[in-house]
């Protein structure tokens, strides 16, 4: 079977782009190498997204999911592991090879890593990269959380309510959150930030018991101890199968789209985190449409070949 469109992701860029193509009558899939939802299933909290004062992540993920459903969407959890991008273009997945006019990337990002000593081997013995997730395992136990952008300071917050101490590691001299979110964690007694800190090793047995910090100001180590830690240090794009097609990436490795979020290939598009910018929900959302109606443009007039 020949596709219209082929979907490759499946979280807000994704899902908005399968109902645009759905609505226009195209003939998609959308393939997921996981869970229908992408990092938003990771948020506890969303009170920016126009419409609800507060929701989480995944009740976001399942009303969008619901509407796909409306559609009947041909959604396939399967990984792409190849892309050849000629005039038909070819997806190969760990399963399937499938044959489409036109793609939309919707890959989004990677957690940051710190590639520290101890960070990979208690990764699920103590080291999480999901406070949602992972935060019932540390009941009255004592976290730390690693980073000071929105997401280190959100994670932080939604441990205080479970943990019994938490310690946000900073390496600068105050945060890079939104001042309402700062605000609420200074607030909290059980949050203390260890700004100027950096963590060079993760210590343990079986599990997690600590932290060796350097303070960057004194040039001291110290080690603190703890039950665990939470990595939010940022994300990476998760283009390496984009960029080894032939897709433009920038020195970050997020792919270079135009403002129909066209990539250098005809008729491949781009949408949400993987092409960098705010990597906001609303963000992803808009760019997953524009991607959708670029892809319709090109399947059904592809005016430039003319």
């Amino acid at each position: 079977m020949l596709y219209d469109v082929v979907i490759i992701g499946g979280g807000p860029a994704g899902m908005t782009s399968a109902i645009y193509c759905c609505r226009r009558n195209l003939r998609i899939i959308l393939l997921e190498r996981t869970s229908l939802g992408g990092r938003m299933l990771f948020a506890n909290e969303i009170e920016n997204y126009p419409g609800f004062e507060r929701i989480s992540g995944m009740e976001l993920a399942e009303r969008i999911k619901k509407q796909l459903e409306k559609f009947d969407v041909d959604i396939r959890y399967e990984e792409v592991v190849g892309m050849e991008l000629n005039d038909i273009k070819k997806i190969i997945t760990n399963g399937n090879e499938y044959e489409t006019k036109s793609v939309i990337l919707a890959t989004g990002s990677e957690n940051r890593k710190l590639n520290v000593k101890g960070e990979r081997e208690f990764i699920g013995k103590g080291v999480s990269y999901c406070a949602t997730c992972d935060a019932p395992f540390f009941k009255n136990r004592v976290v730390g959380v690693v980073g000071g952008g929105n997401s280190a300071v959100s994670e932080a917050l939604y441990l205080s309510d479970i943990a019994k101490m938490v310690y946000v590691i900073h390496r600068r001299g105050d945060f890079r959150a939104e001042d309402s979110k700062v605000k609420e964690l200074l607030s909290k007694d059980n949050i203390k930030p260890l700004f100027n800190n950096v963590v060079v090793e993760i210590i343990g047995k079986e599990f997690v018991n600590g932290v060796r910090l350097k303070d960057l100001e004194k040039g001291e180590e110290k080690f603190l101890t703890l039950d665990g830690v939470f990595i939010a240090i940022g994300n990476i794009p998760a283009t390496y199968i984009a960029k080894s097609s032939g897709v433009l990436v920038d020195d970050s490795g997020f792919i270079v789209v135009d403002r129909e979020q066209k990539t250098n290939i005809p008729g491949v598009f781009a949408a949400g985190d993987c092409t960098g910018g705010l990597m906001q929900i609303t963000t992803a959302i808009g760019e997953g449409s524009i991607a959708a109606i670029s892809a319709y443009k090109f399947v059904k007039n592809p005016y430039w070949r003319n």
